[in-house]
């Protein structure tokens, strides 16, 4: 057997989610279909964040062990032959055996994207219309507060599969571009389910200095709304403190 290492993106949009489900569309239902068209036999198909329904990705990883099929080098190419448009693995590599895509991981990066403009947009559905007016300086202090280890019970559901709650972020930042268009990055060990969407509809409402004593463990009812999945996209997941410190540069927009 061969352990493979793949990058995947999707358009989460029509999909419920990464989550096999016997009935809607979900993206690994899609892979497991493209897996068996190409590789004789697979099994231990892990992925790196089991993404919500309408979440994207351009960063995501999957890692599975095959027998048969193409070499290495051509398995991406083979897979997206039989993927639909909207899912596509970007490479493939070998891993080693004991790596797995979800518990192997040491950060995962996410990015929102907020379109803050008093008129919506027909094209881009990839971000959050907000059209009311936004202050980016305090977005960025509030984005500020969040770094570091914290106990983040608040901005995931109260009935939660989840027992312990502290995360550190090792960067979050906000940055504005032309026409409005507000994205909000954020780069972590681990985080909780709904977390980054919770953060991001509680910084368009609430000051900083609020957002600051949610911190400390305060129940999910004082944070503010989970923001729509549409905006959120895992951008990218490190294995190696090397990828660990690209990502907080990328973070950073160096």
């Amino acid at each position: 057997m061969t352990k493979l290492k793949l990058t995947l993106e999707y358009d989460g949009a029509r999909f419920d989610g990464w989550a096999r489900q016997p009935v809607r569309p979900t993206i690994e239902g899609a892979v497991r279909e493209a897996l068996d068209s190409v590789f004789p036999l697979w099994h231990d198909l892990a992925v790196a964040g089991r993404t919500d329904a309408g979440v994207h990705a351009s960063g995501q990883v999957v890692s599975v062990s095959v027998e048969g099929g193409p070499p290495t080098e051509h398995a991406a190419e083979a897979l997206n032959r039989r993927l639909p448009p909207d899912i596509a693995f970007r490479s493939s590599t070998e891993a080693a055996s004991e790596f797995h895509a979800r518990f192997s991981a040491q950060a995962r990066a996410y990015r929102y994207r907020v379109l803050n403009s008093r008129g919506r947009s027909a094209l881009d559905r990839r971000a959050l219309w907000h059209p009311r007016a936004l202050d980016v300086r305090r977005l960025q202090s509030a984005a500020a507060t969040i770094v570091g280890l914290h106990d983040f019970r608040a901005f995931t559901p109260t009935e939660t599969e989840h027992s312990a709650f502290e995360r550190s972020v090792l960067a979050a930042s906000w940055t504005g571009e032309p026409g409005g268009l507000l994205t909000f990055s954020i780069v972590a060990d681990g985080f909780l389910r709904h977390m980054v969407r919770t953060l991001v509809g509680t910084m368009l409402e609430q000051e900083p200095a609020q957002i600051m004593e949610l911190l400390a463990g305060a129940p999910r009812e004082r944070a503010g709304r989970t923001a729509l999945a549409d905006g959120l996209c895992l951008v990218g997941v490190a294995y190696t403190a090397q990828e660990v410190d690209e990502l907080r540069r990328l973070n950073r927009g160096g």
